[in-house]
């Protein structure tokens, strides 16, 4: 059983509530999306095939129990969720950071499910699925990528609607890197009280240069 791999590395985790914290990436290669800020446009094409037990050796090699898998779009290869399970089966701490376009439902509870909501902005936004947001737990998160005001005045509605049917863990706002001042965002949430968390790219501070999305 194969996926292809654009790159596994070590690093420190940039976004979410686990910002901050030594985390194994696995970046999966394929995108069904074409969002206008994408950092990872390299990983749309390029990579390798790799065995799950592979790439499972590649990551018990870190020594680090965190494991994040991300792309692309890591729910565009069918095999992804078999190599979810197989992480948590032992012991992993696992996190997906999906679109939110393509079924969350298929992966396993255990798994801390990241989703995005495309705002106007990123072009996407008719792809998302809403239909996710009644598939998610108590331990998972949502993010919203801002870009403008009119991003954040969907993201506030949409926020809304979360409320009244969801019980994720955690809610973020974070700005478009290079396009949308955290200032500037930071002041919205505070004018119109978003009970939200402001996230910013912390991979992205501590590597500016860095030409890949951590």
């Amino acid at each position: 059983m194969s996926l292809l791999i654009n790159e596994i590395f070590y690093s420190i985790q940039g976004e979410s509530s686990f910002a901050g914290y030594p985390c194994v990436f696995i970046r999966l290669t394929g995108c069904n999306l074409r969002c206008s800020y994408c950092d990872t446009r390299y990983a749309f094409d390029a990579g390798h095939e790799s065995t799950i037990r592979s790439i499972i050796d590649r990551v018990s090699s870190f020594k680090c129990r965190l494991v994040e898998i991300t792309g692309g779009e890591p729910l565009f290869q069918g095999k992804t969720p078999a190599l979810i399970k197989q992480l948590l089966d032992l012991g992993y701490n696992v996190l997906l950071e999906t679109n939110g376009s393509m079924d969350v439902g298929k992966t396993d509870n255990r798994c801390i499910r990241i989703m995005d909501i495309k705002c106007p902005s990123s072009g996407e936004a008719e792809q998302n699925d809403l239909a996710n947001i009644g598939k998610l737990t108590f331990k998972d998160e949502i993010k919203f990528v801002i870009g403008d005001r009119d991003d954040f005045l969907y993201a506030r509605k949409m926020l809304r609607m979360i409320n009244k049917g969801s019980h994720v863990a955690q809610i973020s706002f974070s700005p478009v890197s290079g396009q949308l001042l955290p200032s500037t965002l930071a002041s919205w949430m505070l004018k119109d009280g978003i009970k939200a968390r402001l996230n910013l790219q912390i991979h992205k501070i501590i590597w500016p240069s860095d030409k890949q999305g951590v």
